[in-house]
């Protein structure tokens, strides 16, 4: 990746749902500008989701997913259905493709139920406006469908032809108009740092980072760093101390690889603040309260206890991988139980969350924020606790509450005796 491209987890994520043949990849064409789908009048053209980083004018970067037809058929049919249910938990924006002769379907129902469900922005598009014979009958339908939909949920309706590329600006400025206005409130350290601030980057480079590049939240991190005005300054964990006694003034702020925590917070001075990447990333993309109840309840294992390592992409393991290796022998040290640890990773989490004990959850920075967040909602519908790497890690190694301190009421947390909700 390079440093100048949008990373896919804050881009806004455009899902598209329908039936089969309704339009859906023909709609993708039409407001990308491009053949970015396939378009077939073969039922079920499209099977997995698929996505696509895009950017789109006026809308920005996106990520566009295409899904499986809603009335799939077949046992491979049922499985293709259920992956594009599964997008429900990722989408930031939903577009509901209905064919306007054909108007809303149980299937479609379906969509508009889960929406309304999860309290998120829904755009019903009425495709193929030419196969009408006039206005007026264009006129009629669409109010029809408008008063039915608008009953269930208060959500625009546009009617569009994807083929001649009519209402298409009309429905990018729908989607411009629900697109949720949160960006700035969920900076990544810009909140925690003043123009002219120095911070500190510990990035070790190790076997795992990936060649001729920094790894994606030291990147995002720099980029928010330079945007609010401070300065970084990138060094390895081996050089921390000498880059420390070299400034001239005193850092703001030392943020950490989780895996060097030990050692970054030996040489930091106890009068600088410090955390750690990963719990920086929980506090944008996750619910940090959750994530500290969830390190509190490791201490609550018992033998036999199952518990998820989790991540949101997949990617080659190493020897002595992070999820795989060092979180569950730092738990069982922690803990002196015998536990069963079970994994997954990419997009999809798990079936029966209820099942464990405890997830531990990776930093999320191929996630947008409503992924990670559906997450930790299904998790705490299920009381089942949920934790990050980096703030786990700090946890077992004694280092929680010190990396918490830029944080004052997440300490506090911490610090009860006896968890409570908010």
């Amino acid at each position: 990746m390079s440093l100048n491209a949008t990373p896919r987890g804050v881009r806004i994520h455009l899902a598209l749902f329908g039936k089969r043949n309704a339009g859906k990849s023909s709609v993708i064409n039409a407001i990308t500008g491009q053949e970015t789908a396939i378009v077939s009048e073969v039922k079920g053209t499209t099977t997995d989701p698929v996505f696509k980083s895009m950017e789109i004018l006026p809308i920005g970067p996106c990520v566009i997913i295409d899904t499986a037809g809603l009335d799939d058929v077949g046992e491979l049919g049922e499985l293709r259905i259920k992956k594009t249910l599964e997008v429900l938990d990722i989408a930031d924006v939903a577009l509901l493709i209905v064919d306007i002769k054909a108007g809303i379907s149980d299937d479609d129902q379906v969509i508009i139920d889960k929406f309304k469900e999860k309290k998120k922005p829904l755009i019903v598009v009425l495709n193929k406006m030419d196969t009408l014979e006039n206005e007026s009958q264009l006129v009629q339908q669409k109010l029809k469908i408008q008063t039915l939909v608008q009953a269930e949920l208060n959500t625009p309706v546009v009617a569009v032809s994807a083929l001649k590329m009519q209402g298409i600006k009309e429905l990018k400025n729908a989607i411009i108009s629900v697109i949720p206005e949160d960006e700035d409130k969920f900076k990544i350290v810009g909140d925690l740092i003043n123009p002219g601030d120095f911070v500190v980057l510990v990035t070790p480079i190790d076997k795992a980072a990936p060649k001729g590049r920094l790894i994606l939240p030291q990147q995002q991190t720099i980029r928010d760093i330079l945007e609010s005005d401070a300065m970084a300054i990138v060094t390895k964990e081996y050089e921390l101390r000498e880059t420390l006694s070299n400034l001239a003034k005193k850092p703001k702020l030392v943020i950490t690889d989780s895996q060097v925590f030990l050692k970054v917070a030996a040489d930091t001075p106890k009068d600088i603040l410090m955390t750690s990447f990963s719990i920086l990333f929980a506090r944008q993309k996750g619910d940090l309260t959750e994530f500290i109840k969830g390190a509190k309840a490791v201490d609550k294992l018992k033998d036999g206890d199952k518990v998820l390592i989790a991540e949101g992409c997949t990617h080659h393991k190493q020897s002595d991988d992070i999820g795989s290796v060092k979180i569950p022998r730092w738990i069982r040290q922690r803990t002196g139980k015998q536990l069963e640890f079970e994994f997954s990773a990419g997009t999809s989490f798990t079936e029966d969350v209820k099942k464990y004990a405890l997830i531990v959850h990776c930093g999320a920075c191929m996630m947008n924020r409503t992924g990670m967040l559906s997450r930790v909602e299904t998790a705490k519908f299920h009381s089942v606790p949920i934790v990050n790497y980096g703030i786990l890690i700090a946890y077992v190694q004694g280092l929680l509450p010190r990396a918490l301190e830029p944080f004052p009421l997440a300490k506090m947390i911490l610090e009860e005796d006896e968890m409570f909700i908010l």
